[in-house]
């Protein structure tokens, strides 16, 4: 349903996105943590792990006016998961913390905005809302997209995630 709130517009967003992410997360498989498709590409475990981190930098996006990348006491994600069910604990909390930000803020408060720098270079200066929607939504679903694509290439039956997928339709 539409609504002409900036906040409820990004939570229905997020939720069928989180919906969807959670769908190829189950699939990933732990034992074949290693594979990488091409020597430059991540491993299956660290773009899986990659996927769940970036929930909590999208939560920074909301509590935050900014990160920078060289500050050693920025918040960080805790240690790459050591097991599938630890992977999902995980997303699980990190999901929770972010809607729980999203839904406690205002949209005055989304149209702050977030500076993302690695000291006096700025990569990004928008307002919360923005930089929820391209570097929050926009970057995960682009990472979740590999993820698919790794799951074909292992042979792994890949969910519908805007539609039913070729898997479903067998």
């Amino acid at each position: 349903m539409y609504t002409s709130s900036l906040q409820q517009n990004i939570l229905a967003e997020l939720h069928h996105e989180l919906a969807s992410t959670r769908r190829i997360l189950e699939r990933v498989p732990f034992d074949q943590a290693d594979f990488k498709p091409h020597p430059k590409s991540m491993s299956l475990w660290q773009l899986a792990t990659h996927v769940v981190n970036l929930l909590a930098f999208k939560t920074l996006f909301v509590t935050h006016d900014s990160r920078d990348f060289l500050d050693p006491n920025a918040p960080k994600p805790g240690p790459t998961p050591t097991s599938h069910a630890e992977l999902l604990e995980r997303f699980e909390e990190y999901s929770t913390t972010l809607r729980k930000e999203l839904q406690a803020s205002t949209n005055e408060h989304l149209t702050h905005n977030f500076k993302l720098h690695r000291g006096e270079q700025v990569i990004f200066d928008h307002p919360k809302g923005t930089a929820l929607r391209i570097m929050g939504l926009n970057h995960s679903i682009h990472h979740r997209g590999q993820l698919t694509v790794y799951l074909r290439l292992l042979d792994i039956p890949v969910p519908g995630l805007y539609g039913p997928s070729a898997d479903d339709k067998n």
